[in-house]
């Protein structure tokens, strides 16, 4: 009884931190500030949050330098990838950057084979031209939102590329210390985008006594503490576990926006059902991936015994 209540409180903690995740899109468009500012100010909080973190817990460690520029480098991808999934909402609305930018797993399965030089998997060619048919309909019918369906496409390379580099530094570091360079990298790379504008200062300057409070929810409670809990689950659930969960987002998202902004987010038969056909790939996606490690399992179990 103990271990299934043990069991349950993981998997609630999860779908918290998938929720908190879900809830990035809402604050991207409640705070009325240009994208790059809000990327500046979400990083430098998280920043701040996970050292003061690691340093109470007194896990602050020397990282060797080869691997800070790497962690630096792919801050600077996560902050392209953050500033062109908020510009995303900016010009288009909550919705089309959220399922746009579920086709991530479909640039992972493309960028995977190509930095580890594995062999492509059929399967995952073939959902991935799945995952184009349901963008062309969206495209079909919301043509009005074009520049926010393509940025959050140019979003979603940039998040399937820093994943797929994280996964191989994870294994040899924890991913707090990861993250907090990476949180750097991106405050760092986006400062200095930020200075190279017109009027540099101007965004931060202007930003209201609301956008601070929302930018301190998404920098703390969004980010830093989304991001130290969904570690802490990851103790006791399974990698499959968690990566189903996190296909929820976009759902939580659409939700949430619709909940919050009304006629703004209300979209066409075309886009709910280009969305579920991206839906339900991942999904399926999640599920292959499930039986090709347990059939992985069992023939390495069978070895074993023999």
């Amino acid at each position: 009884m103990l271990n299934y209540i043990r069991k349950n409180h993981y998997y609630f903690l999860l779908h918290c931190t998938v929720f908190l995740w879900g809830f990035t899109g809402i604050l991207g468009k409640l705070i009325q500030t240009d994208s790059t500012t809000i990327v500046i100010s979400r990083t430098f909080i998280a920043f701040i949050i996970i050292y003061l973190y690691l340093a109470l817990k007194g896990k602050i460690k020397k990282i060797e330098r080869k691997n800070l520029v790497s962690y630096l480098g792919i801050g600077g991808i996560i902050a392209i990838h953050w500033v062109t999934f908020f510009e995303s909402i900016k010009v288009s609305n909550v919705s089309v950057a959220l399922i746009c930018l579920a086709s991530s797993s479909f640039f992972v399965a493309i960028l995977e084979p190509i930095i580890y030089r594995k062999k492509i998997k059929t399967y995952e060619l073939l959902l991935g031209l799945t995952v184009i048919a349901g963008l062309s309909m969206i495209f079909n019918f919301e043509s009005q939102y074009s520049l926010g369906i393509i940025l959050s496409l140019c979003s979603a390379f940039f998040a399937a590329l820093f994943t797929v580099l994280n996964a191989k530094f994870v294994q040899n570091d924890d991913a707090a210390h990861i993250t907090l360079y990476e949180m750097l990298g991106a405050f760092l790379f986006t400062l200095i985008y930020y200075g190279l504008q017109d009027q540099p200062i101007d965004g931060i300057m202007s930003l209201s006594n609301m956008d601070w409070l929302y930018i301190i929810i998404l920098g703390t409670i969004c980010t830093a503490f989304a991001f130290l809990m969904g570690v802490y689950v990851m103790k006791e659930l399974s990698p499959y576990t968690i990566s189903i969960s996190i296909n929820m987002e976009p759902i939580y998202s659409i939700l949430l926006a619709l909940l919050f902004f009304h006629e703004d987010e209300k979209m066409s038969f075309g886009f709910y059902m280009g969305g579920l056909v991206i839906l339900l790939t991942i999904f399926m996606n999640a599920y292959l991936k499930s039986k090709e490690r347990k059939r992985k399992s069992s023939a390495v179990a069978s070895q074993t015994n023999e």
